[in-house]
């Protein structure tokens, strides 16, 4: 079995711009989540993973952004993050990066390529 996988997370044209979306790759106890971020025809995916403490950044499904959509945003401790790369520039884990996931997009559908659990980073 291979310990990555691609996944399809939907049509660029369903995401908001500038918008989100979360996916998962694998299944089990321990599916390795993230979200993709869309800035016009660019598309930006993470891992879902405050480099703080190492929580899903969000708690609300799909929301990842601050108000203005300017960066990205961890719902527990206020840390922001860049969307382009991801780099923490303000909050208690400045100067640490979120992990970036492999994206594409092909015809129109966003494909993401990860590992299959949260246990292989």
């Amino acid at each position: 079995m291979s310990s990555t996988a691609e996944v399809a997370v939907g049509m660029i044209t369903e995401i908001d711009d500038p918008g989100c979306r979360e996916f998962q790759i694998g299944d089990g106890d321990w599916p390795f989540r993230g979200f993709v971020v869309r800035q016009g025809d660019s598309v930006f995916a993470y891992q879902n993973f405050c480099m703080h403490v190492g929580h899903p950044l969000n708690w609300v499904p799909d929301r990842f952004l601050t108000k203005d959509n300017a960066a990205i945003i961890c719902a527990s401790h206020g840390a922001l993050y860049t969307i382009e790369s991801g780099q923490c520039f303000a909050g208690p884990c400045k100067g640490k990066a979120l992990r970036k996931v492999d994206v594409q997009v092909r015809d129109g559908v966003v494909y993401v390529t990860g590992p299959v659990s949260m246990s292989q980073r």
